[in-house]
């Protein structure tokens, strides 16, 4: 399935035990949705499109503009003003021609999210707020599939992974997000990236994990973050992990589950 040219682009990663040639091939035939182009889904994007992932998904409508440059490395200075799906796009086909790029230069919401997730294999999810971020897990739960969302703050960032639709060896489901958050903070409580600030290669490093989890999701290899909060401390560069369980009170894979579509989201 790889091509002579593909064997000596991926030839680092044909090497490891835990990759090698299926591995590779299992990269070039999955496809991979990135919720958003900016802080945290341009490494991811740029990480993915170098290991080959064979089809890569953005869901951004928003432009570039000149604060975003300081992290948001998949964006350059002539992108000012362009749709950042359309620089994504030349950035990735200058990466790697071998990935097929599907921009998506619209806001997700609760009419288009099981659409646009159902068409994917994995989802990361890359959004600065927690309706976007209640919504995509809500609607990988219906559409049966795995979710890395992670989140960015000033100086911390926190990774996790997602698999509410599936069950574990007890045959009890996973985790929801809203196990590990069950509400959103109250709003003005959690200021925007805009007021607070953000570490720009903070953003580099929790976005490059967020695609090594994806990859490790698609090979197979290693322990992945189901049940596991990944917690980043740059202040202290401090990387601690926090177990977490299935609720079963949660409101979407709980023992009385009373969200059963996404309409629990139309405002």
């Amino acid at each position: 399935m790889l091509s002579p040219d593909e064997l000596e682009r991926y030839a680092r990663h044909i090497v490891l035990r835990d990759v090698g040639g299926p591995g590779q091939a299992a990269l070039k035939r999955a496809s991979v949705l990135v919720i958003g182009a900016g802080g945290l889904g341009a490494p991811a994007l740029m990480y993915l499109a170098a290991a080959g992932v064979g089809t890569l998904g953005v869901v951004d409508d928003d432009v570039v503009s000149l604060s975003n440059l300081q992290r948001q490395v998949i964006h350059t200075t002539p992108d000012i003003g362009r749709h950042k799906v359309e620089s994504a796009a030349e950035r990735i086909a200058a990466l790697n021609p071998h990935v097929r790029f599907v921009g998506h230069a619209t806001w997700l919401n609760v009419d288009n999210a099981l659409n646009l997730i159902g068409d994917y294999d994995l989802v990361l999810d890359g959004s600065d707020n927690f309706s976007t971020r209640y919504l995509v897990s809500d609607a990988c739960f219906f559409a049966k599939r795995p979710l890395i969302t992670a989140a960015l703050g000033t100086f911390d960032g926190s990774l996790t992974t997602i698999r509410a639709h599936e069950t574990n060896e007890a045959r009890e489901f996973n985790p929801t997000y809203r196990c590990l958050f069950p509400e959103a903070p109250p709003p003005g409580t959690v200021p925007a990236c805009a007021e607070a600030g953000v570490m720009g290669a903070l953003a580099g490093v929790l976005g490059s994990m967020m695609a090594l989890e994806a990859i490790r999701e698609i090979v197979g290899f290693g322990d992945g973050l189901v049940g596991r909060l990944l917690m980043i401390d740059a202040r202290a560069m401090r990387f601690e992990t926090l177990r977490y369980s299935r609720d079963p009170a949660n409101p979407l894979n709980g023992d009385g589950p009373v969200i059963t579509d996404l309409s629990v989201h139309r405002t």
